[in-house]
């Protein structure tokens, strides 16, 4: 016996499909939905903590920067400290270079030659004076060069003048000062102190 199906299959197959594909496209969206939503949930929290980075960033570059500024402070302090320290040692080195100065003059004169004036400019003394000789200043400048206090001698000028009736030499001359080590200095002070309550022999002011 022959059976034949008289219902609509067709029709009944593609409404099958049709649920079907309605079903696989809900089902795409909400999945579509859900990761969008995991998607945008992920990349706010990647951006919250990249913020929180940022602020901590912020806030330490603030803290390094005041830092920087106090260490720059400290440092200017600092320098000005040394630069006061510097002239401290420097004046107490030479606090008894001016009464050394004097004593190495007196000391190193020789007979026949007379100073009238001393002018000293930093390590530089320029010495006016008389002289019976041209020899009497060469005698002097070896003398003076040969004091451990004064160093190279210049003879600026020479030249002969009438004083008192007399015919003399006068001279000018510039003498280097060694300037003494701060630790050689004051242990050299009390030397100087004592070599200054000496006589000065041919040391004399003329007019």
């Amino acid at each position: 016996m022959i059976r034949i199906n008289l219902l609509p299959h067709r029709e009944m197959k593609r409404a099958a499909r049709q649920r079907q594909f309605v079903f696989l496209a809900i089902g795409s969206v909400v999945l579509g939905a859900g990761i969008v939503v995991l998607a945008h949930t992920y990349i706010a929290a990647q951006i919250d903590n990249q913020k929180s980075r940022n602020e901590l960033l912020k806030a330490e570059n603030a803290k390094l920067d005041k830092q920087i500024e106090e260490i720059k402070v400290l440092r200017e302090q600092t320098q000005a400290l040394l630069a006061r320290k510097q002239v401290v040692e420097t004046l107490q080195s030479n606090r008894a270079e001016v009464v050394r100065l004097l004593d190495s003059l007196a000391r190193q004169l020789p007979d026949g030659v007379y100073l009238k004036s001393v002018k000293q400019n930093g390590p530089k003394v320029n010495l006016l004076g008389y002289a019976q000789s041209s020899a009497r200043v060469s005698t002097l400048m070896r003398n003076l060069e040969s004091t451990p206090l004064l160093g190279t001698t210049e003879l600026v000028e020479i030249k002969a003048v009438t004083l008192g009736g007399q015919r003399i030499n006068e001279f000018s001359l510039n003498v280097q000062i060694r300037r003494a080590a701060p630790e050689a200095a004051t242990g050299g002070a009390a030397d100087a102190a004592k070599g200054a309550a000496a006589p000065k022999k041919g040391l004399e002011q003329k007019p």
